[in-house]
């Protein structure tokens, strides 16, 4: 497992090394402001993801999955948009986009806990019904919006780097304290873990599961104003984040002790598919190219964990 942990933070290495070399403009201030920002938006998606990974466990078929995350963001942020444009402030936006991430949390919670659906199946049909209703709000185009409070979030910070950056950093560390350094962690590592010993142990497993959708779903919420925030207005290509954002979570696993999906693993493997995208958008690189990248990046990631696991049960 060291040898996957050193080898993953090696290959970081050499990717950024290739891309200072080939790609233009890929050391300059403005252009890693830019994949910081980028990040940003990506990591807050899959850590919560990485949230429902821990409490269902690492099964990408029958364990935790949130397929909806992507489109959980695009109607936060429409949702935003809309509010700014009906002539409210941003105190009513942000709450009007957190209340939606959350309610959309509680339905993908119900369908799992309540109605004892596979996540995997759960969130597909969440996220397609929260697509279309993002359709329906947006009617297939942008809303802008621009206030101050929108501008003070995408504006640069201390030493030249994004305020969004300082966000996901921010994010980062008090989820990680949260779920890494407090029995509540310890309790859902185990609810993920060993859900039938948690279960005798009494611990109450459908509320853990529940939970961690419901904190997924404020992700998806926050993710929604920070995407506002830098696009300006909604985006009609919400789902387009669904595979960064899950490749993300499930790399996350590979820069951990153990090769379990940590919180701060997570972090680090955003900035590792942030520097791909921009890498291979500066090269002039298809985006279908970069799809598969990532797709193959999945395929190694689960195959690589599977087969240590069944030697760790060996």
């Amino acid at each position: 497992m060291l040898a996957v942990r050193a080898g993953a933070f090696a290959i970081f290495l050499g990717v950024f090394l290739i891309f200072a070399v080939t790609a233009p403009y890929f050391l300059t201030i403005g252009n890693i402001g830019n994949v910081l920002g980028q990040s940003a938006i990506t990591g807050v998606l899959a850590i919560g993801l990485t949230l429902v990974i821990i409490a269902g466990g690492s099964n990408v078929v029958t364990g935790g999955i949130d397929l909806s995350l992507a489109a959980n963001m695009g109607l936060s942020a429409a949702v935003y948009a809309a509010i700014i444009q009906a002539g409210y402030g941003d105190a009513v936006a942000v709450a009007g986009a957190l209340a939606t991430g959350l309610a959309i949390g509680a339905v993908n919670a119900a369908a799992v806990t309540l109605a004892g659906i596979v996540p995997l199946l759960a969130t597909l049909a969440v996220m397609n019904v929260v697509a279309g209703l993002e359709l329906v709000l947006t009617q297939n185009t942008v809303i802008p919006a621009a206030t101050d409070f929108l501008a003070a979030l995408s504006a640069s910070g201390p030493l030249g780097l994004p305020v969004l950056a300082y966000i996901l950093v921010g994010f980062t560390l008090s989820v990680a304290v949260i779920v890494q350094a407090t029995p509540l962690g310890l309790r859902l590592y185990a609810v993920g873990a060993f859900p039938e010993a948690a279960r005798a142990a009494g611990l109450p497993v459908k509320t853990f599961i529940g939970g961690s959708f419901l904190a997924s779903g404020l992700s998806g919420g926050i993710a929604g104003i920070l995407s506002v925030s830098y696009l300006s207005g909604s985006t009609t290509g919400a789902g387009d984040m669904l595979l960064p954002v899950v490749v993300t979570a499930l790399l996350g696993s590979v820069f951990s002790n153990r090769l379990i999906p940590t919180v701060t693993g997570t972090l680090l493997s955003a900035l590792f598919v942030g520097v791909l995208i921009n890498g291979f958008q500066l090269l002039n690189i298809p985006s279908t190219l970069v799809s598969g990248v990532q797709g193959l990046l999945i395929l190694l990631v689960v195959s690589a964990t599977t087969l240590l696991g069944r030697k760790e049960a060996a």
